[in-house]
């Protein structure tokens, strides 16, 4: 089975109600295995925080349903529970579709895996009015099982007594009641929550999240819809057996591949790094920030996405290591770079308070922090081969970011317009030697050429010194 957490809108406080139900479980020595719809980093992180084990991301969109089942199915073998946050409010996804039927909508994700979904409403600022937010949300799609509602931000006890009241004409459990607390607060910047390894006091809030999951929620009604056993589905075992990544990869060669991860870099899929693995490439962590260079031996680099905006200083002042990212890119290491990475690949980044920093400098141009978002998906045609990507093929990715680069590349790696453009619109992204540098997020899935192309492109690499 396995329950997913939506909510009637964003901010409604599904993260919480997440992580205290995760905290709650792996308190009690569970396995959980939880799960984040849509294009996320930064709550995925949180999860793992809690049950130290990678939680994955689910999205249709930039992979396909049958990935999504895939990868939901394979991750729910290994654990007890499972839990899916969702993104936005229920019904919320990618522009394009009216109705209940928006594309990568938490809606979508339960439709596709065919799970229970459980509420979360803001009460904040309610009292009858929460039985026809619960009757909309449970009647609107009637291919959805609405399994109950977890009331949020509860003030008084005469409070719940009226949200009780109003929601007795509904056949609809209430699975949890969360108070309002000052305590719980994840502090937030410019791109959303900060990472929990930036939190200070993390751990006394997950301790504080588990005691309010053991508390809160009704287990008894929880437990039946947490448990992770997967029922006998024939079509879906038949996709799983002919298309799963795991049965299609067969390692040829064994390169070392240097995978950026500390402060600032951390934006990583954790199945883009299951396939590099499985694929036969030896993951060596290093961070940008701490280490004198890149790990000797390897063959290719990795650099994720994250926040070296906040991090410039320490990124800039780290010399040995910008000389020795330059240097192997300049030799041929083959070289992935997605948004943070970019930047970082820039020869300065300006910062949000106007310092301006050197950074690497293989790239001839500068980054810039300003107020506009760039957010969406995006269709995406390759102009030129890089060592991902073959010329003309077709990608779909995420942006996300607040900065931009002052100069625009000679030799463009993507043409690039939203899902639904009837034309792409914008040059985007940088090919100089072996270096892949976009700001566009890839989430591989099901397009096996992508990690298969750089594998390969790293074994042909010989080891650095």
């Amino acid at each position: 089975m396995g329950l997913i957490i939506a909510g009637e809108r964003s901010g409604v406080g599904k993260t919480t109600v997440t992580l205290a139900l995760l905290a709650a479980i792996a308190q009690q020595n569970q396995l959980v295995q939880s799960f984040k719809v849509g294009p996320d980093y930064i709550d995925p992180m949180f999860h793992q925080a809690v049950t130290h084990r990678a939680s994955y991301s689910l999205d249709p969109v930039l992979t396909s349903e049958t990935y999504v089942r895939q990868c939901y199915e394979r991750q729910a073998q290994t654990a007890e529970c499972c839990l899916i946050e969702g993104v936005m409010g229920l019904f919320d996804g990618a522009a394009g579709a009216a109705g209940c039927d928006a594309p990568g909508s938490t809606a979508h994700i339960a439709r596709i895996l065919g799970l229970p979904v459980a509420l979360v409403i803001d009460c904040s600022r309610l009292s009858n009015s929460v039985a026809a937010i619960a009757h909309g949300f449970g009647t609107f799609d009637p291919r959805l099982r609405l399994a109950g509602v977890i009331l949020n931000r509860v003030g008084s006890d005469r409070h719940l007594d009226l949200l009780k009241a109003a929601l007795s004409s509904l056949d609809l459990p209430i699975l949890g009641v969360l108070r309002r607390r000052e305590s719980i607060v994840l502090p937030d910047r410019h791109l959303g929550l900060v990472p929990a390894e930036e939190v200070g006091n993390f751990r006394a809030i997950v301790a504080e999240l588990g005691t309010l999951g053991r508390r809160c929620f009704d287990w008894q009604q929880l437990t039946p819809l947490l448990k992770a056993q997967l029922k006998a589905q024939p079509e879906r075992k038949r996709v799983t057996e002919t298309s799963d990544f795991t049965t299609r990869i067969h390692p040829t060669a064994r390169p070392a591949i240097a995978i950026a991860r500390d402060s600032a870099f951390n934006f990583y899929y954790p199945d883009n790094l299951d396939q590099l693995a499985t694929l036969g490439a030896e993951l060596i962590t290093w961070s940008p920030m701490a280490d004198a260079a890149l790990p000797a031996g390897c063959q290719g680099l990795y650099l994720g996405g994250g926040f070296p905006e906040v991090f410039a200083a320490e990124l800039s002042q780290n010399k040995r290591a910008r000389q020795s990212i330059r240097q192997a890119i300049a030799a041929g290491v083959p070289t992935y770079a997605e948004c943070g990475g970019l930047m970082y690949l820039c020869q300065s980044l300006t910062d949000l308070a106007g310092a301006t920093w050197p950074m690497v400098g293989s790239l001839p141009t500068q980054a810039v922090m300003d107020d506009v978002l760039t957010l969406g998906y995006r269709r995406a045609i390759a102009q030129q081969s890089t060592p991902l990507l073959a010329a003309g093929a077709v990608v779909r990715g995420h942006e996300f970011h607040r900065s931009r680069l002052t100069t625009a590349p000679s030799q463009p790696i993507y043409a690039l317009g939203s899902l639904n453009a009837p034309s792409l619109d914008r040059l985007e992204g940088w090919k100089i030697h072996n270096l892949h540098a976009s700001y566009l997020h890839l989430q591989w899935g099901e397009r096996l050429e992508m990690p298969r192309n750089f594998v390969a492109a790293c074994a042909r690499q010989k080891p650095l010194n």
